[in-house]
């Protein structure tokens, strides 16, 4: 069937297209921040006219930066917030943790919802679910009078993961207020922990009215081009979900589209062959890395965005303001810096040629040679490498006193530096070694710096998909439907019997199951991956271990063990002899959809995808490349670095000393010095 997959970034929006026959095509147009279903609404336009029938797509699926966007740029509707009496300063009070312990200066964001904002109910759950004291019907009116002109509430009432029959009626009280989005903290993260719990409802209330508002409209807005079909949104876990779904808990979509390239990533590393990879995903604005062992992305249920902690799981991405439009500039020291900020979209790199003036990393490629000035970047963008060359001059060389080109190589090594620590954030900081990992580039800019890279961190080899400019546009075909479910427990491992466990995890799957039926999907397709959060007691973080089958003596025998082996990897230590406490039964309930084949059928030889020649220079030398089209290059073909390789989403730069084959997909497999 033909599948179509959207992915909204920062400077662009990919639109990734794969028929019945297996053919894979591309097309990259400048995201719309303002608006932006407009930037997808341009992409599948633009498919169209290149001949591609998009009302032919029998699944859509879409990774959206909306809700990202809304909670960086602060653009969140009033909310309110509904508690138990006695914990109305829950998300102002918080953990009382500093990120940086000397940072005297360091002032916390201000509360999602102001104080005014709060209402408390008398009303009390114990931890074993039992009512103290009832909700009386009374208050619960009084209630409905009490709420502020808000947009969204937030319901989260103390223990109401073990009993959520009080915030279900606060909401049924509140349904007069027809036109405000409700969240309950018993359905969005019925866990323990207050602080992250209310956090994480009061986010995903806050979120609503925006998800809402721009899914509607990008259905109404595509069912205009033709095409009927429902989209599936990608969940920050790297699973996709139903627009139904994505309304309800449009939380787990905050990290919506660096999630779908870390799931195109894997899809392609382990096609060719590789299950440990760590993956570099460099966009115009950002550089997002992400460590995949043994085919399984690392998950994490303890981040936070914007200074907002999430307890939804979401897979571990380490961002830095690293990309194509970060903006190199000079501190007040003299000294040479790159990013945060971007030249975003509008207006780009002065190499984009639309009025931008600010040096940044894309500009510093063009004056090295390193882009096509002759090869469109995305849609109809081509290169001004005058205007690259003139804010390069401008912005570094001139207060530097630097030549236009050693300013260039100054930006791409200041780059190159930010990014290899963040490699190694995920990597050594975690307890891996990257000597025992490939390193998967992609992102418009990802291929750029990938292969030099890689020679710093000694990693041997580099995969570059063939479409690695819109990689992650592909994730969004090559995932299955899943949703995450999770219950707390809080007792030592050894007091919680195999019958129990079997209990709690039947009730979670008979819930998985009757989810994944509403969104079309057949038991024979169904799969479920149960797991534990374990930890030795008295610590205050957990580490999730999986089980496999149903629990048993012996499974929850090497569960254990498989938590003392993992924190011995996390934390360099650990005590076989400790008490281990359970605190979370997780369930994943997956909807496997029908796997893709994207395998290249080009032919002929690795010397008919020759563009030609051209001067590139590699540190103090400059060097004449052959410059080859990736779309053009067969499997099994092979050649040395250095070498420039041409795609319409992306520029892979081979450094001298490295050489390069090609997979049955297209995806070039380049061997590093280190190998």
């Amino acid at each position: 069937m033909t599948r179509i997959g959207v992915d909204i970034g920062g400077t662009f929006t990919d639109v990734v297209i794969v028929d019945d026959e297996g053919r894979l095509r591309g097309v990259k147009t400048p995201s719309t921040p303002a608006q932006p279903d407009d930037g997808v609404i341009d992409g599948l336009s633009q498919a169209r006219d290149d001949g591609i029938d998009v009302a032919d797509a029998e699944f859509l699926g879409h990774g959206t930066t909306v809700a990202t966007n809304a909670v960086l740029e602060d653009d969140l509707p009033p909310t309110a917030l509904v508690t138990t009496d006695g914990f109305r300063d829950v998300l102002e009070i918080g953990r009382q943790d500093r990120p940086d312990l000397y940072d005297l200066d360091f002032e916390r964001p201000p509360s999602l919802v102001p104080r005014d904002r709060r209402l408390t109910v008398s009303e009390r759950i114990d931890p074993d679910g039992n009512v103290v004291e009832p909700l009386r019907d009374s208050e619960v009116g009084e209630l409905a009078d009490r709420l502020p002109d808000v947009d969204a509430v937030a319901v989260s009432t103390l223990f109401a993961f073990r009993n959520p029959v009080h915030e279900r009626a606060i909401r049924e009280g509140l349904r007069e207020h027809d036109d405000v989005a409700i969240a309950l903290s018993s359905a969005v993260l019925p866990e323990f922990r207050e602080y992250e719990r209310t956090s994480t409802t009061a986010l995903n209330a806050a979120l609503k009215p925006r998800l809402d508002a721009y899914l509607g409209r990008l259905s109404d807005r595509t069912r205009s081009i033709g095409i009927d079909e429902q989209w599936a949104v990608m969940q920050s876990h790297g699973g996709l979900m139903s627009v139904r779904t994505a309304r309800e808990k449009p939380v787990n979509t905050v990290l919506s589209g660096p999630a779908a390239g870390v799931q195109g990533a894997q899809y392609l590393a382990d096609e060719a062959g590789y299950e440990d990879v760590i993956t570099m995903d460099m966009g115009g604005t950002s550089t997002d890395v992400s460590l995949v062992d043994g085919g399984e992305p690392s998950l994490s249920t303890d981040w936070e965005i914007a200074g907002y902690p999430l307890g939804v799981p979401t897979i571990d991405i380490h961002t830095i303001g690293a990309g194509g439009g970060s903006i190199a500039w000079i501190d007040a020291g003299g000294a040479l810096r790159v990013g945060p900020r971007s030249a975003g979209a509008d207006p780009g790199p002065a190499a984009y040629g639309r009025g931008g003036t600010r040096p940044t990393v894309t500009d510093a490629h063009v004056v090295l040679g390193r882009i096509h000035p002759e090869y469109p970047l995305g849609g109809d963008l081509s290169v001004d490498v005058d205007a690259a060359r003139e804010a390069i001059e401008r912005g570094v060389a001139d207060e530097l006193g630097q030549s236009v080109r050693d300013a260039a190589r100054g930006v791409l090594e200041v780059t190159r530096a930010n990014m290899e620590r963040a490699l190694r954030v995920v990597s050594v900081e975690q307890g891996y070694d990257p000597r025992s990992f490939a390193l998967v580039a992609f992102g418009g800019a990802g291929p750029l710096h990938a292969p030099r890279l890689a020679e710093e961190l000694s990693i041997p080899t580099v995969l570059v998909p063939r479409l690695a400019g819109v990689l992650s546009g592909l994730g969004l075909l090559a995932s299955d439907l899943e949703h995450a479910y999770v219950t707390s427990v809080v007792e030592p491992l050894a007091d919680v019997t195999a019958g129990e466990l079997r209990d709690r995890f039947a009730e979670l799957v008979a819930e998985g199951t009757e989810t994944l039926a509403a969104d079309g999907i057949d038991e024979a397709s169904m799969r479920f991956e149960r797991s534990l959060d374990l930890r030795y007691a008295g610590q205050s973080y957990s580490l999730n271990v999986s089980i496999e089958g149903e629990p048993s003596g012996e499974t929850l025998a090497a569960a254990a063990d498989r938590f003392h082996a993992e924190h011995e990897t996390q934390y360099g230590h650990a005590n076989p002899d400790e008490r281990v406490e359970l605190v979370n039964v997780r369930l994943r309930a997956i909807g496997e959809i029908p796997s893709i084949d994207v395998r290249t059928g080009v032919k002929g030889a690795v010397r008919d995808a020759v563009l030609g020649e051209r001067s590139v220079q590699f540190g103090d030398e400059e060097h004449e490349v052959t410059v080859y089209e990736h779309d053009r290059l067969p499997p099994g073909g092979e050649f040395d670095g250095p070498a420039v390789v041409q795609a319409a989403e992306s520029t892979t730069v081979v450094h001298p000393g490295q050489s390069v084959s090609v997979d049955d997909r297209g995806t070039l497999v380049i061997t590093t010095g280190n190998a």
